[in-house]
């Protein structure tokens, strides 16, 4: 793993423990009988941060799969690349 991939991740995971708290803090608003307001604006929140997780990977993705469909000169393997990113961007495009 080069340095910027295990940047990445590391990021990847700092981000993932952050929503891992919210999330928790979500679980004591409701538990505490919040506004369903305040609910849900934090909701909206996590599921801010969890789309910002979400392009990180992707771009690590395309990042990896653009090189490799570029080099190695392969319609198939360009088509195949193609492929995977539109599944992967459907995925995240709710």
């Amino acid at each position: 793993m080069n340095e910027t991939s295990a940047e990445r991740l590391e990021d990847v995971i700092q981000r993932l423990r952050r929503l891992e708290g919210q999330v928790q803090g979500v679980q004591r608003m409701v538990r505490e009988g919040r506004s369903c307001l305040d609910v849900l604006t934090q909701l909206g929140a996590v599921r801010g941060a969890l789309h910002e997780v979400e392009l990180i990977l992707l771009r690590g993705h395309l990042e990896a799969r653009v090189g490799d469909a570029v080099h190695s000169g392969s319609k198939a393997v360009r088509a195949r690349s193609i492929e995977e990113i539109v599944a992967a961007l459907a995925r995240i495009a709710h």
